[in-house]
């Protein structure tokens, strides 16, 4: 089916979560979750605006910790609304001593600190591990420079894209990756104009240029271009020289991922083909019941005029 052309590009964006979805609006955040009894549960907030937004390069990785924390947040709310008393009765003695013990700004530390131990573990599969066996690998087989620079990148989106996919066979993570693609269908649907209706939203593409998805590729890529100059006479300076880079790759990705968003033309579409082709791994066609969240999502956050949401 022909897909209608967009009119605007909005910044209204989001995130799937247990049996819900976060949408993102200029000034409002709203969180709907599918409760047990089968109603939506919706949670609100005002968006935060810091000084950093607004310059280039800095907001890259400063807005990837935010949304990595907020994230978060909203992903324990979701599953807690959507388990209902079966959340209570797996709740461990740890939880239950941060909900009785902790105050808010003691638990947004927490959250925090959730957030930097999972982008650890990404650092560890995607930056620390290639380095590691390329080296091994090196060490039995003389190889020159260039040839451990393609043998690692050749490794690091192995193992991206094989994590991705392992993570899709997952029963709770696919309808996870459903609940994406509600996400981007809707605001799709909204980017043309049309009114946000189930039997409009199911006409639209699930596959979107601003995805999380697309924005990791892109550090993916990007990161392998900027760590082709680095040294490989020491595996562990690597290393430490890709983590102080990984700020600046940020960056650089956040940038292009806010241009192929605003523009649309032949070297947009070169730039954000990768990540949409990664999307078939990450956003999964929604059944209604996931629409209709994703439109109770969405409403709450949408600017009274639609210019004053553009991207």
């Amino acid at each position: 089916m022909e897909q209608p052309k967009e009119q605007f590009k909005t910044s209204v964006g989001g995130q799937a979560l247990m049996e819900g979805i976060m949408m993102r609006g200029p000034e409002k955040i709203c969180c709907a979750v599918r409760r047990p009894d089968g109603e939506i549960d919706l949670k609100m907030e005002d968006v935060k605006h810091h000084p950093w937004q607004k310059i280039p390069l800095v907001r890259g990785s400063l807005a990837m910790i935010e949304s990595m924390v907020l994230g978060y947040r909203y992903l324990m709310h979701s599953a807690e609304v959507s388990m209902g008393e079966d959340f209570e009765q797996e709740e461990s003695k740890f939880d239950k001593w941060v909900n009785e013990h902790c105050g808010p700004k003691a638990q947004n530390a927490l959250f925090v600190l959730a957030a930097l131990l999972g982008g650890g573990l990404a650092i560890l599969l995607f930056m620390v591990l290639p380095t590691l066996i390329t080296g091994l690998i090196g060490g039995v087989f003389p190889l020159g420079r260039w040839p451990k620079v393609i043998l690692e990148a050749c490794i690091k989106l192995s193992i991206f894209v094989l994590y991705l996919f392992l993570c899709g066979r997952l029963p709770e993570i696919r309808r996870l990756f459903q609940y994406h693609g509600a996400e981007h269908k809707t605001i799709a649907c909204y980017e043309a104009g049309q009114e946000l209706t189930v039997e409009n939203i199911r006409t639209h593409t699930r596959f979107h240029p601003r995805c999380g998805t697309s924005f990791l590729i892109l550090v993916l890529l990007i990161s392998i271009f900027l760590y082709s100059v680095l040294p490989w006479n020491n595996m562990a300076l690597r290393v430490v020289y890709k983590l102080l880079l990984l700020p600046v790759v940020m960056g650089i990705s956040y940038e292009l991922l806010k241009w192929c968003g605003r523009c649309d033309n032949l070297l947009t579409r070169i730039v954000r083909a990768p990540g949409l082709w990664v999307q078939r791994l990450t956003v999964f066609e929604p059944d209604d019941s996931m629409i209709q969240v994703a439109i109770a999502a969405v409403t709450p956050v949408l600017p009274e005029r639609p210019e004053d949401g553009l991207w």
